[in-house]
């Protein structure tokens, strides 16, 4: 079984915007929900803040219904990665994606990445790990837009094959 590293750290102390980094802010927000006989609760993330505080968001009101926490995150963006950006900035509704770890259903999920990218969420997804998305805010697209602009596209570039290769011999 592979093991997945975390990607992205949380954010320790006040770091600033720059071409590939991005601090954000978010609620994971925990809600309760009575299903026949049955309670059961989902985690569902919002309240996405562009620019938070130095050390935390502000604390928002929940209702008896819900529990919340704050969390502080780097969303990172690398080169290797452009074609991932673009194929999920060309869809309808682009996706930011949030993937936390979770020991069991009773307690708080552990943000360990935060991306743009719907091949690394997939690893993800593909383990026992908790898998969210939100709409990506316009400033995030916009800046997704600068990058790939600054950088150009990535160019998945396939080789010819030989003439002739893969074929049975016909001796």
């Amino acid at each position: 079984m592979t093991t997945i590293s975390p990607l992205r750290e949380p954010l320790s102390n006040a770091v600033e915007k720059t071409e590939d980094t991005w601090p954000i802010c978010f609620e994971l927000i925990q809600e309760h929900k009575q299903v026949g006989r049955w309670e059961t609760s989902s985690w569902q993330v919002s309240n996405i803040k562009l620019q938070p505080k130095n050390a935390a968001c502000d604390e928002a009101q929940t209702s008896d219904e819900t529990e919340s926490i704050w969390c502080d995150f780097v969303l990172e963006i690398y080169r290797d990665e452009r074609t991932d950006y673009r194929f999920n900035l060309s869809s309808r509704e682009p996706k930011l994606f949030f993937a936390f770890e979770q020991e069991s259903t009773d307690t708080t999920p552990t943000p360990i990445a935060v991306t743009a990218s719907q091949s690394i969420v997939g690893d993800f997804m593909d383990s026992d790990y908790l898998v969210l998305s939100v709409d990506m805010p316009l400033p995030i697209q916009a800046w997704l837009e600068a990058f790939i602009g600054r950088h150009g596209e990535l160019l998945e570039v396939r080789r010819k094959k030989r003439r002739g290769a893969g074929r049975a011999c016909g001796n």
